[in-house]
């Protein structure tokens, strides 16, 4: 028997899924709320890869509700309310607008603005 190492966080039910199908499991409980948030956190990225992959309408609804269920836990962690979510994300539409024009941004001169994004390409500073 060879074991499969996941070293991550992983749903409430996974182990009994697990020992149903007659297979051993190790799993830990993270006593620690900073590192449950951690985990939660690298949770996010792993659904969110997982969503921008998805093909089908099917799987746009599986992973997504992966990628909400995991939301949902770590702002429970931060002490959020659903009414300190809905009014964060009026905020956001308000301050930066949503997607309806559907806008594609080729490029700037916006010099100070900084982006989360990994701009493509090499800057051209003589443009």
């Amino acid at each position: 028997m060879s074991k499969v190492f996941y070293n991550k966080l992983v749903r409430d039910k996974i182990q009994d899924k697990i020992e149903s199908k007659g297979e051993q499991c190790e799993v830990r409980i993270i006593n620690d709320d900073n590192e449950f948030q951690q985990e939660l956190l690298k949770k996010v990225r792993e659904e969110a890869i997982a969503l921008s992959s998805v093909r089908t309408r099917t799987d746009f609804l599986d992973e997504y509700s992966d990628l909400m269920v995991v939301l949902e836990a770590l702002s429970g962690t931060m002490g959020f309310s659903e009414q300190d979510l809905q009014f964060a994300i009026e905020e956001n539409i308000k301050k930066k607008g949503l997607y309806n024009d559907k806008h594609f941004l080729h490029w700037s001169d916006d010099e100070g603005y900084i982006s989360n994004e990994t701009p493509q390409g090499i800057q051209n500073n003589n443009v």
